[in-house]
């Protein structure tokens, strides 16, 4: 991998700009690296995975094939191996800004931060836009952010012994109640209605963890963290049933209270959209820009399935279609990995 700071000033030049570094986006590197393609990787978090690696980095996936269980940050590191021998230049805590199609038929792109990238295409792998969680409304939330307040698991040692308060009623609320109950010294679970939106096993592990006295359930708002210097003391509840607000001692709350996605800039490229989601057709994943190709999550067509091994079969159709935007005199071979010593030494085997 080659990081941007590596990269030098002025216009970076490459074959395939890649906006998104999750799943899907790092194996289009390797897709296109296979092909002879080089790729420049821009993200607006600050580190690659992703959805993936930010939401659910020690929970398993179960639907990619010949893996009977992997975390997205397993998968992610995997993927970034994989890619090792195409040597990417990857642009984080940045977001893609503008785009403008040059006299050459190739697209400059632009970041936030002012770095400035040229190629004859351009692939959008940005799963559901850029995303940051919503945040509970209570007034002077902002010390104890990334302090004693969290609104995702990185490290589940993190929480080792922690007197814990988790927010949410959905999935991500009750997966990491469950996951964190060995972990923690004690465990409150907080939400403003009786019912919960998480799949009903996980709702059932939750229950019989009440039962066992290894979490508490609260039915109930937070109008209120106490504490100091971004150290929670106890967290303030006010009970949906009475009304009435009682302290709950804590030292670390979990706030689930869903994301919010964003398409930024994209929306405005001119490229036909369908419900937030970019239009493609399904043989180059090609949008109705040419030269402008959208994989993963975010693009749309009949029978889509948002699955990340659905973007990995994107990927390959995509990099194969790039291929002629960024090699025009060029006629592409297709060759097996398994039986192709080209790209063998290109991976090193």
């Amino acid at each position: 991998m080659v990081d941007a700071a590596e990269a030098g000033e002025g216009i970076t030049k490459t074959d395939v700009i890649i906006i998104g570094a999750g799943p899907v986006g790092l194996f289009a590197v390797f897709e296109l690296g296979l092909l002879g393609l080089q790729s420049a990787v821009i993200d607006i978090l600050d580190r690659p995975g992703g959805q993936c690696a930010e939401l659910y980095p020690e929970k398993p996936i179960l639907d990619i094939p010949s893996r009977l269980k992997v975390t997205g940050q397993e998968l992610t590191d995997d993927l970034m191996k994989q890619i090792e021998p195409f040597s990417p230049i990857m642009h984080f805590n940045q977001m893609a800004d503008s785009l403008v199609k040059q006299d050459n038929g190739h697209w400059r792109m632009t970041t936030d931060m002012g770095i400035v990238i040229e190629a004859p295409v351009v692939c959008i792998a940005g799963g559901g836009g850029s995303f940051t969680p919503k945040k509970p409304k209570i007034e002077g939330i902002e010390p104890f952010e990334n302090k004693s307040l969290f609104y995702a698991v990185r490290k589940m040692e993190q929480f080792k012994g922690k007197n814990l308060l988790v927010a949410g009623g959905g999935d991500s609320a009750l997966d990491w109640v469950v996951a964190l109950s060995d972990h923690v010294e004690s465990m409150h679970l907080v939400h403003r209605r009786a019912e919960f939106r998480a799949v009903q096993d996980t709702v059932d592990k939750m229950r019989e963890l009440e039962a066992a006295g290894k979490v508490t359930v609260h039915v109930a708002d937070v109008p209120r963290l106490n504490g100091s210097d971004g150290q929670i003391a106890s967290v303030t509840l006010k009970s949906k049933e009475s009304g009435e607000e009682y302290d709950v001692k804590c030292d670390t709350m979990l706030a689930f209270y869903g994301l919010t996605m964003k398409l930024g800039p994209i929306a405005g490229w001119g490229i036909n959209m369908e419900s937030n989601r970019v239009a493609v057709d399904t043989e180059k994943f090609e949008t109705s820009e040419p030269g402008i190709f959208c994989i993963g999550d975010m693009c749309t067509y009949p029978g889509k399935l948002k699955l990340i091994l659905s973007g990995f079969h994107e990927s390959a159709l995509m990099a194969h279609a790039c291929f002629h935007y960024a090699r025009p005199d060029q006629k592409l071979k297709f060759e097996h990995t398994t039986s192709s010593s080209n790209i063998q030494q290109k991976l090193g085997q």
